[in-house]
């Protein structure tokens, strides 16, 4: 498809942030498939809940918050959260009829004619006003590189591959990464691999009590700031430390959750500390989290000197028709339904201009 088909607005991802961000459209008068399309390259409704692992059920889920307008109610604790959440997803976009297009991949997005970006799909192109980008991160995982990493002889695999502990069994996993996925993997895959070993960069931060609205503030704040300066976001998570529950306070009892420094190298047969200690692996689980996926935005240049996107609230400092909701700060599912309330509020203002933003 050669034509460009022109709207107001245009969503890419339907994940929490972009579903948050079409129920705000609609509610401020702008008609699905007329003014706004939502374009979602997932296979179905559920953003990256869908590609979740089985063992992950929805008992076990951190954080997830109701999308508005629709509460997720009496969900079973013991289903596999990618079926609770893709099919609350499901029924949400049904509700509320969001015409959500999938799959389709965005290509790229760039400067357009008249002040309108162009985006370039799987499934043609569109011109817009506006750009609300809700992509997420689970498309980017990240990998780090240690030395003699290409030498090892067993596995090595990603959070985004894990399918769950049975295949696991009889093998010894050396898990990397502090944050909640690590210990996730390492409590479930205790009961079946031959040995497990958790390695971290720096100690893990594990948080008692209750997390109120005010140690919620205080860690958005410190995100926030970060991409103020136009630096790469940390997660919410990485600033608000672990929860300590039943099942986390059991594994430090049992010495499963017994964390170690980061080793200096891989070896053929596992992985090794300078000074001579080594610990013999199987499989190699990079529990080390994943980046914000935006490649599809790189010509329009957004990017900071620090490596980072400058965003005041949501809108990019570089290009205020551009919205990144579900980035930095609003990357949190509570965050993200405030932060679709807040990108549609200021692209309301921006169309109602009478100039256009220069491209």
């Amino acid at each position: 498809m050669n034509e460009s088909r022109e709207v107001e607005v245009v969503v890419i991802g339907a994940g929490q942030a972009g579903l948050s961000s079409a129920f705000h459209l609609v509610r401020s008068g702008f008609a699905p498939e007329r003014d706004f399309v939502v374009l979602d390259h997932s296979p179905a409704p559920g953003g990256a809940w869908q590609f979740r692992w089985p063992s992950l059920t929805y008992g076990k889920v951190h954080g997830m918050h109701a999308l508005p307008g629709m509460e997720l109610t009496d969900a079973d604790p013991g289903r596999p959260s990618a079926e609770v959440i893709g099919d609350y997803f499901d029924r949400y976009e049904r509700t509320f009829d969001l015409r959500v297009r999938r799959p389709v991949d965005v290509r790229a997005v760039r400067q357009g004619d008249g002040g309108r970006l162009v985006v370039e799909t799987s499934d043609g192109t569109w011109s817009t006003r506006a750009l609300i980008n809700a992509t997420g991160t689970w498309d980017r995982p990240f990998w780090p590189r240690y030395p003699g990493q290409e030498t090892f002889r067993g596995r090595q695999l990603h959070t985004a591959q894990y399918a769950g502990p049975e295949e696991f069994a009889e093998r010894r996993v050396v898990v990397v990464g502090g944050g909640a996925s690590g210990t996730q993997h390492l409590l479930e895959l205790a009961p079946y691999a031959a040995a497990t070993t958790w390695v971290t960069r720096r100690p893990p931060v594990f948080r008692e009590g209750p997390f109120d609205q005010e140690a919620g503030r205080a860690a958005v704040a410190l995100v926030e700031e970060r991409v103020r300066q136009g630096l790469p976001p940390r997660s919410v998570v990485s600033v608000t430390g672990l929860p300590l529950n039943d099942a986390v306070r059991q594994g430090l009892a049992d010495g499963v959750l017994d964390r170690q420094p980061m080793f200096d190298r891989i070896i053929p047969g596992g992985v090794a500390w300078d000074g001579g200690r080594h610990v013999a692996a199987d499989v190699i689980l990079w529990a080390t989290g994943f980046r914000a996926a935006l490649d599809h935005l790189r010509p329009l240049r957004l990017r900071e000197p620090g490596g980072g996107i400058r965003v005041e609230g949501t809108r990019t400092v570089a290009d205020p028709r551009v919205h990144l909701v579900g980035y930095g700060p609003s990357a949190s599912t509570i965050g993200a339904n405030r932060a679709g309330r807040s990108a549609v509020r200021d692209i309301r203002r921006l169309l109602a201009e009478e100039q256009p933003v220069a491209a």
